[in-house]
């Protein structure tokens, strides 16, 4: 689908992606050094905070999925949740006890749930079906890129100045974010396509709950129980680090803490770059595969040293893993409805369903680093990840139908019209 402007609308979403990368994640690690380091807290109840912000946001995707299929004003959705997750992280410095940090955190993740449904609907309204898979692709490239830039100005300014200077970054990149999302045209938005609808497929405009959409499919389902095994893994592992890192030297926490995420980061640049141009060349399951592999020994790695530059190389893993997850995930979804009209619903169902897997890591992880210390912490987490890939191999279908010669020719047009 093209317009006069796909320059404008190709260059607007990149920036989108960039500048929204700070934002959508919230504080992510920075809120368990700053409770660490300037509020004394203990790493169960920085956990206890965090799962109370990952519940906050697991009930709301499902919802969010569904605003984001049934509303034609995207573009506003994503810009007043910008400005209310960076309001909410503001307050932060000015609340120190256990009740208002984790309201500000729960607020925060409830304004962020809509990002990634919104982001992705939006790119499916505007490509296409045949050519969202690259366009996802580049999505994740620009929002690792600007992972990357913020975490190198977040750690160079937090020892500077200190690890508070994380909350105004986050204020600007709102700021620009917002900018760039009203860059993009409303009229090069197909809302029908932006949801997956196609008349062949129904004949109604019906919206399915999210539990409906995710009992009725059992490829979805399977899906789901992996990426909630994933992130019952993953989510704590950073979060951990940081406070290890805290724990060896205290100065250094945050910019050695943003020193892992950039090096994750950068590597998360190339692999969602190949996903978006070999996931519809080599198939969705080889390549998840790849990536669920690297959780489980980059579990196993942390436990082997304590060096500060140890842990940050081990970090550069995880941007394997979720550099080829995050373009995958929106993808395979996509897959697995088309046609039908569920695309964003689906989405927030399995976001909910891994969210809860993401919140729950936290507090588990925090536990067990109060009974047993952090190796057997990142042991446990480990184990959960070599039972995801295991569920993924054995259990889950690839999900690429893989088209004519024709229809490839014409979707590759197509691809290149649009990006």
């Amino acid at each position: 689908m093209a317009y006069p402007s796909d320059l404008r609308i190709a260059l607007s979403l990149d920036s989108l992606n960039f500048f929204l990368a700070d934002v959508r994640d919230g504080l992510g690690p920075y809120l368990a050094i700053y409770l660490l380091a300037v509020h004394k807290w203990d790493p169960a109840s920085i956990g206890v905070v965090m799962t109370l912000a990952g519940i906050a946001a697991l009930v709301t995707q499902g919802p969010a999925g569904a605003l984001i299929d049934r509303t034609r004003s995207k573009r506003a959705v994503i810009a007043v949740a910008a400005l209310l997750v960076t309001a909410s992280c503001l307050l932060l410095p000015f609340v120190s006890s256990f009740g208002w940090v984790a309201l500000t955190q729960a607020a925060s993740a409830v304004a962020a749930s809509v990002f990634a449904p919104a982001i992705c609907a939006i790119s499916l309204g505007i490509t296409g079906p045949r050519a969202f898979t690259p366009r996802t692709g580049r999505n994740e490239t620009f929002n690792h890129a600007g992972n990357a830039v913020a975490a190198l100005l977040a750690g160079g300014l937090a020892y500077l100045y200190g690890p508070v200077v994380v909350f105004y970054l986050m204020a600007f990149m709102a700021v620009a974010s917002v900018i760039a999302v009203c860059c993009v045209p409303a009229r090069a938005i197909d809302h029908e396509v932006a949801r997956g609808f196609d008349p062949a497929h129904h004949n109604d405009h019906e919206q399915p709950s999210g539990l409906k959409v995710l009992l009725a499919n059992r490829p979805l389902l399977l899906f789901a129980v992996c990426c909630a095994l994933f992130h019952l893994a993953n989510a704590a592992m950073l979060p951990l680090v940081s406070q290890k890192l805290a724990q060896i030297n205290l100065q250094m926490a945050t910019p050695l803490t943003s020193a892992c995420i950039v090096a994750a980061q950068l590597v998360m640049v190339p692999m969602a770059w190949l996903v978006g141009l070999k996931a519809d060349v080599w198939g969705r399951k080889p390549m998840l595969l790849a990536g669920f592999l690297i959780l489980p020994l980059r579990g196993v790695l942390y436990t082997l040293s304590s060096d500060p530059y140890w842990l940050v190389a081990v970090q550069m893993l995880d941007g394997i893993g979720a550099g080829i997850f995050g373009a995958l995930f929106p993808v395979i979804v996509k897959d697995l409805t088309t046609g039908t009209g569920r695309f964003n619903v689906s989405l927030g169902a399995l976001s909910t369903v891994f969210g809860l897997g993401a919140a729950l890591s936290n507090s588990l992880a925090g536990f067990v680093v109060q009974q047993a210390g952090y190796n057997a912490a990142f042991l446990a987490l480990a184990g959960v990840a070599g039972i995801a890939l295991l569920l993924l191999w054995l259990a889950m279908p690839e999900t690429l139908v893989k088209p004519s010669t024709g229809a490839t020719q014409a979707r590759s047009a197509t691809a290149s019209q649009t990006l």
